[in-house]
């Protein structure tokens, strides 16, 4: 930081913000961090990460994301517990408020905010997850091996969820709170014609079922939109699908995104449709959404900053 100005200044602390750090903390960037409402991003919540190279034996994600910040710290990321509220991209240095209204200037930001699912409101849903209730087939599926397996949801992510989760549970209920699914005809037609797959329709869910401490998700209760008859479908794990929302508010109007509010990127590099300002993560990743994807596009975010800084002569 030279003139009270930061190299670079980093929106969010998830897999992609963090790496991001990384990156720029090893290239004597002197890069500044923000946590954001959700230190260590979404990630934090899960019980238990197996497909995260390096970790043959699985660890949590809190402890994955602790090993990530100790790792950008060790380097000279700075890493401040606030979150920026508003920002003025329009004019260099760029500038940004935290929720005290405490003024922060960098010549690169790098847009790490991630997103958000969109939760069924329910208590018990909170109360479980992590112990059966999930939002990530690809993340959670292999723990459900020749279960019971429940996806609320209608559209094409419920879809993919459900036939995902076919291979891998006995059998697979999606509950849908209309008479059709919302998914493409194609994707749904699969569901209705896959053999482990059944459909609860015009149903919503009333109460996940189960006990965090002992058994875990043992069944979800579910009542009929049209009869208000309920019912109790057993299951191990409940997959919530109705969808999620990238955390990009404070940059709409200002930087290009598409229809569902992602920011737009590339092609091949995290630039976004101001110079220098870079996106990584969820915040511009509808399609993969994993967290080592998300890490690689934070070092892509961090090397693109670095070549840019040195074209402007910054560095």
């Amino acid at each position: 930081m030279s003139d009270g100005v930061y190299n670079i200044m980093i929106i969010g602390s998830g897999p992609a913000g963090l790496t991001a750090a990384i990156y720029a903390s090893r290239a004597q960037l002197g890069p500044v961090v923000f946590e954001g409402t959700e230190p260590g991003g979404q990630l934090t919540a899960t019980m238990e990460i197996e497909n995260f190279p390096g970790f043959p034996d699985g660890l949590k994600g809190e402890d994955l994301m602790q090993s990530f910040r100790r790792q950008a710290e060790r380097f000279g990321a700075r890493i401040i517990p606030k979150t920026i509220e508003k920002v003025d991209l329009l004019e260099r240095p760029f500038r940004a408020w935290d929720g005290d209204g405490q003024l922060y200037r960098s010549h690169a930001v790098i847009i790490a905010t991630g997103s958000s699912y969109k939760w069924l409101g329910l208590d018990s849903e909170q109360k479980l997850l992590g112990h059966g209730v999930s939002f990530c087939a690809t993340c959670d599926g292999y723990f459900f091996r020749e279960k019971e397996i429940a996806v609320v949801g209608g559209g094409d992510t419920a879809m993919e969820e459900a036939l995902f989760l076919a291979r891998l549970g006995s059998k697979v209920t999606v509950i849908h709170r209309r008479n059709q699914f919302r998914a493409s005809k194609i994707m749904g037609d699969r569901v209705m014609e896959h053999p482990k797959i059944g459909v609860k329709w015009n149903s919503s869910v009333e109460e996940i079922l189960g006990d965090p401490e002992t058994t875990g998700v043992t069944g979800v209760r579910i009542r009929n939109t049209s009869t208000h008859e309920e019912e109790v479908v057993p299951c191990a794990g409940l997959f919530v699908a109705i969808g999620r929302s990238p955390n990009t508010a404070m940059f709409q109007g200002v930087l290009d995104m598409d229809r569902n509010g992602y920011l737009v990127t590339g092609p091949g590099n995290a630039g976004t449709s101001i110079e220098g300002v870079f996106a990584c993560g969820e915040a511009q990743d509808n399609t993969y959404r994993q967290a080592i994807t998300s890490a690689g596009s934070g070092a892509m975010a961090a090397i693109d900053a670095e070549r840019w800084l040195a074209e402007i002569e910054v560095i």
